[in-house]
């Protein structure tokens, strides 16, 4: 192999290389819905397992569920705007990432300080007696 190709070669593994890279690090902001498919109506918690003025994050589905005030739950996505990480708490009335310390309003996902500019995707969910499911 020539010295011309062997660095084509390795000049074309690295660049692939920092596309997968980039790509795990996430940082996207899209709006789509990230319901699992054919989870809807699936039971995800009861009410009492979400504490008025906190809530609860769900890592298996990707969701952090929030009781704002009492009897109003709402969902978000648990993927941190920022950089894709997975948020690790809320308190305080805000979701927390742990990565860069980007807080978000637990009643409607804004972003209350950054370094995130997006808010957190809004997730559907329902609510039939003390079952909280995916909606």
């Amino acid at each position: 192999m020539s010295g011309v190709a062997r660095r084509t070669v390795v000049a074309a593994a690295g660049s692939a290389g920092l596309a997968a890279a980039l790509a795990a690090c996430g940082g996207g902001t899209d709006d789509k819905n990230t319901t699992p498919e054919g989870t809807e109506g699936a039971a995800l918690a009861r009410t009492g397992d979400i504490p008025v003025g906190g809530g609860k994050i769900f890592a298996d589905k990707g969701l952090v569920i929030t009781q704002p005030k009492a009897g109003e739950f709402k969902a978000f996505s648990s993927k941190c705007t920022h950089r894709g990480c997975a948020v690790s708490s809320v308190r305080d009335g805000v979701i927390v990432c742990p990565c860069h310390q980007s807080h978000f309003d637990m009643s409607d996902g804004s972003v209350k300080s950054g370094p995130a500019t997006a808010p957190l995707p809004p997730e559907p969910i329902q609510v039939v007696g003390d079952e909280i499911s995916f909606g």
